[in-house]
């Protein structure tokens, strides 16, 4: 597995090694011990999610107070600009966000921890997305904040207006927000 680091500490992209012939291919999409080792990362991952969304569709910036989630995130088809925003209020970070384009081609995955929201972009026709969660979902710390922040001013490569859920369009801005301290 090949680790690259992103401009925000904390936020890795992970390649695996992947094994391709004539018949297809095979590679590791989680090992916990190679996880580890690359990473250095103590996660216990306890729920494992499944997302498919439609073209122009705009998930996020999604976070989870008291019991923050971190997120391994891959894409099993389609393509989606991945991103995490640092959501912590006394990192040197705060505000700032980093974007990857993940997909079933390139096999990427993003390393999300604790403490950052997250969000992506449905960039074809559709996506689907696998991704495990070191803490189970709990709707009452469930929070989002407003895609479209001037303040983190995330470049969204959109065509026309993103397709949002009501919660998402409704969203506050960091100003405004429960974040983490």
């Amino acid at each position: 597995m090949k680790i690259q680091t992103t401009a925000l500490e904390g936020v890795l992209v992970l390649e695996p090694r992947i094994f391709a012939d004539a018949r297809g291919f095979f590679f590791e999409s989680f090992n916990a011990r190679a996880f580890h080792e690359a990473t250095a990362v103590e996660a216990d991952f306890v729920q494992d999610n499944h997302s498919r969304s439609a073209r122009n569709v705009l998930r996020g910036i999604h976070y989870q107070l008291v019991r923050p989630q971190g997120k391994l995130v891959r894409v099993v088809a389609g393509r989606v600009l991945d991103v995490a925003v640092d959501l912590r209020r006394s990192s040197p970070q705060f505000g700032r966000w980093v974007a990857i384009e993940l997909s079933a081609d390139n096999a990427r995955q993003m390393w999300i921890p604790p403490g950052f929201g997250h969000a992506f972009l449905v960039l074809g026709d559709s996506a689907e997305l696998l991704y495990k969660t070191t803490d189970h979902w709990i709707v009452e710390y469930d929070r989002a904040l407003a895609w479209n922040d001037p303040t983190i001013g995330i470049d969204w490569p959109l065509s026309g207006e993103p397709v949002l859920s009501p919660k998402d369009a409704a969203a506050p801005r960091l100003a405004d927000a429960e974040i983490f301290d």
